[in-house]
């Protein structure tokens, strides 16, 4: 089973939450989908077996040996990643699309374009079974492609172990690599937090996911900071038939946990969080 962790915008504790129930289950698949800004291998501390460059396109590179300061590229670049200073062209990595154009216009034969290698895919164990995460350096793009390359390993991982589940921390927001994340997997957790902008982007998120005719589980985080707009959050998921399994209250556990390495179900295995966690967890993984 592939459960998907995913949230509309950032800051709600979906990872804080992916790792209680990385917690809750045994000899499992953990694989972190939030490529720009992975962070459960912090929590984990997983013992990498496996480190693979991940070639996330082109860019341009100027040979200023053989640049004769022409000014062609300049003028015919549409992403402004060239410019002449003091009567020098030079090119901007983080604003290069890799398209191309200049290495084929140069008449110089100046511009070379140059695979960027610098993202990176790691794999080995944690100590509730095996990780696998993505990491895309700056500027990089093709962040649904290293999604997709996560998910992949992630099931290699599973066939190979015999384990049974495979539980995904995706990445904030609709785009591109959320929809990588929630392709094909068995279930969807949105988690959401109780202030308007949350209730915005959870109408967002249950749209796209309900595209995938998946019907999503909802984690209303920090509910007891605002419990009309929880309220409110509540009676959208009853309109929608999408049923929310929890609604956790704010607790300082979680940042003593990641203080310490661990999920919140290390730390404190017996508070009414963990409880509740717990409880939708199980419900989660038994509803068919």
């Amino acid at each position: 089973m592939e459960i998907a962790v995913i949230s509309g915008k950032g800051g709600t504790g979906k990872s804080s939450i992916t790792a209680a129930f990385a917690s809750l289950d045994k000899n499992i698949v953990l694989a972190d989908c939030d490529v720009d800004a992975a962070n459960l291998y912090l929590i984990f501390q997983p013992e990498n077996e496996r480190e693979d460059a991940f070639i996330s396109g082109d860019k341009a590179l100027i040979d200023k040996d053989l640049c004769t300061n022409c000014g062609s590229c300049v003028n015919y670049c549409r992403f402004d990643a060239i410019h002449e200073i003091n009567g020098e062209i030079s090119i901007y990595e983080t604003a290069c699309d890799g398209c191309k154009l200049c290495s084929r216009i140069c008449p110089a034969g100046a511009i070379t374009m140059v695979q960027e290698d610098r993202s990176r895919l790691y794999a080995g164990n944690f100590r509730n079974g095996k990780m696998v995460y993505g990491r895309l350096a700056p500027g990089e793009e093709n962040s649904g492609r290293l999604v997709d390359v996560v998910r992949d390993t992630a099931k290699d991982m599973l066939k190979e172990t015999g384990f049974r589940d495979i539980i995904i921390d995706g990445p904030p927001g609709i785009g591109c690599p959320v929809i990588s994340t929630i392709t094909g997997v068995d279930r969807v957790v949105i988690v959401t937090e109780p202030t308007l902008s949350g209730l915005h982007d959870l109408e967002r998120t249950v749209e796209v996911v309900s595209r995938f005719r998946i019907v999503p589980y909802i984690i209303i985080n920090k509910a007891d900071l605002n419990n009309e707009m929880s309220d409110e959050i509540e009676n959208f998921c009853q309109k929608r038939n999408v049923k929310v399994v929890a609604r956790i209250p704010f607790e300082q556990l979680f940042v003593e946990a990641m203080i310490d390495c661990q999920s919140i179900v290390e730390k404190a295995p017996k508070s009414e969080v963990t409880k509740l966690l717990s409880k939708a967890f199980l419900e989660i993984k038994s509803n068919n």
